[in-house]
């Protein structure tokens, strides 16, 4: 028996081909719930996939903490160049 074809709003965004993507972009949810849905389902796949595991290991806090690193930079970086460009003298 061959596999069925799975619908075009069932599949991950990287099973979908080019030629597909409009349509697998108009079945997705654009509402606030919809997309607090969308976080909180790639929150709980990142826990399952790295926190809670049998062996834990230092990689999903490490990328955690660097993604956190690297937010504060971002939202810092502003006053940071303006502090660079400052004469001292």
């Amino acid at each position: 028996m061959a596999d069925r074809p799975v619908p075009v709003k069932d599949m991950r965004l990287l099973d979908v081909k080019v030629g597909q993507l409009p349509n697998w972009l108009a079945t997705r949810d654009y509402t606030p719930a919809g997309f607090v849905t969308s976080i909180r389902g790639g929150y709980d796949r990142f826990v399952k996939k790295y926190i809670d595991v049998k062996k834990p290991g230092i990689g999903g806090v490490a990328m955690m903490l660097t993604a956190y690193v690297v937010l504060s930079y971002m939202w810092s970086f502003d006053h940071i160049k303006h502090d660079r460009w400052r004469k001292y003298h």
